[in-house]
């Protein structure tokens, strides 16, 4: 999912239009390799800067960017494209959006371009945006975002409440007491995205693999999030949200942020995509997230995939480049965005990144330590995805009962993957 979900936004109807035109300018016309991408501001002028400097270096393979009008749908519009017979040769898309794109003509199988070149260095990427990438252990993407949730946390408002800052060593009882006494007086101990779509399911998954469970079987065939660790995470989000009352539960329009500036929420469980939108004048921590079984938190890579052979011979060496170690730690100082390769954590410069952006180190031991699993890349991913995202909002809002709701989902996920 990227990537963090919170920080893409809705299509206006100017984009829209904007991405009409765009479709119908795909690779050929100029001769140039198209990019589609969905960046704005720094991440925008950050890009057009570096590829300038690959079309100054590479006249033989020119680079165009093309903005695609914002994320958003992004998969829908390239599958428009190929309808057209004028798709770009490379798209960022959503990890969530890889599975739609497999098992098309245009779309390069990468396995042994990317693994069978040394100086790519694939096994350097973080695992959760080589997971990403992979569809039935072939390369599909090259990692273009990895991101990860962490606990963002207003350190004011504790120090005010006499609580103890998080530590790397909190657990979930410690985690919904001091949300609990947070609460109050218009105020919440946390947030909640509670509108049943992904950006609802995947703060879920994380609590389930903290308490141990498994979103699926082992071999993928059945639900299995109506264990006992699937019951243990949903009974904390039901305790905090129906009982304590210490969960604002946000529409999905994302005013927890705001919020949040104005001291009116505590912690929020979110990724790197929002520390820009916090107030300069609002002091927070960020710390791993609060543990059962493990600490273990979600990432939302996205990637960039390829399609024609034009694709293969041309867009690749300038992906390659572009994501190497040195040039990716440039596009990250300028953005924020965080390493994708272990190796750029390594290089001279990177104490001048934690410098800059001190707040993501969290986010990074996250990749290192933490990131243990993965969404799976399956078709039945977007169906699973809804069906979850129903129970857990119904738990939040107190209209079910915690195992209820497992119990009902499960059948629904079970009959979605038996009729694949």
């Amino acid at each position: 999912m990227g990537t963090g979900l919170s920080r893409r936004t809705v299509l206006t109807m100017g984009a829209a239009l904007l991405m009409t035109a765009a479709c119908g300018t795909g690779s050929g016309g100029n001769g140039k390799i198209k990019v589609w991408h969905g960046y704005t501001d720094a991440e925008a002028a950050a890009l057009g800067k570096l590829t300038d400097r690959w079309n100054t270096a590479h006249p033989e393979q020119q680079v165009e960017l093309v903005f695609n009008g914002g994320n958003d749908n992004v998969l829908q519009k390239t599958l428009a494209s190929f309808a057209s017979g004028n798709p770009p040769e490379v798209a960022y898309q959503y990890g969530s959006s890889i599975t739609g794109l497999t098992g098309r003509a245009q779309t390069q199988d990468l396995t042994e371009l990317v693994k069978g070149d040394a100086e790519f260095r694939w096994d350097d990427l973080f695992a959760a945006g080589r997971e990403a990438a992979t569809v039935n252990g072939k390369i599909y993407g090259i990692p273009a975002l990895v991101d990860n949730l962490s606990l963002v946390y207003n350190k004011k408002l504790f120090d005010d409440a006499g609580i103890a800052r998080p530590t790397e060593s909190w657990t979930w009882d410690d985690f919904r007491s001091a949300a609990r006494k947070l609460t109050g007086d218009g105020r919440y101990g946390w947030a909640y995205v509670n509108d049943g779509t992904e950006d609802t399911v995947w703060r879920f998954l994380a609590l389930l693999w903290q308490a141990g469970g498994d979103l699926l079987s082992a071999d993928g065939k059945k639900a299995a999030f109506a264990s006992d660790a699937g019951r243990q995470a949903m009974q904390l989000l039901r305790d905090m949200a129906v009982t304590d009352k210490s969960v604002y539960l946000d529409a999905g329009d994302q005013q927890y942020v705001n919020l949040f500036n104005s001291g009116r929420i505590g912690m929020l469980w979110t990724g790197p995509w929002d520390l820009s939108a916090i107030n300069d004048d609002v002091s927070y921590g960020v710390q791993i997230l609060p543990g059962k079984v493990s600490h273990a938190t979600i990432a939302g890579p996205d990637t960039f995939v390829v399609f024609g052979d034009d694709g293969r011979e041309n867009a690749l060496p300038f992906l390659k480049w572009l994501l190497s170690a040195e040039i990716h730690l440039e596009f990250a100082m300028e953005t924020g965005h965080l390493p994708i390769r272990q190796s750029e954590v390594d290089l001279p410069k990177y104490a001048e990144y934690e410098e800059k952006y001190p707040a993501a180190k969290v986010f990074v031991e996250n990749l290192e330590k933490n990131v243990t699993k993965s969404r799976p890349n399956i078709p039945q991913y977007p169906k699973i995805s809804q069906v979850l995202g129903t129970a857990v909002q119904s738990v939040l809002l107190g209209q079910a009962e915690p195992q209820a709701a497992l119990a009902q989902a499960a059948a629904e996920v079970d009959q979605a993957l038996a009729g694949s």
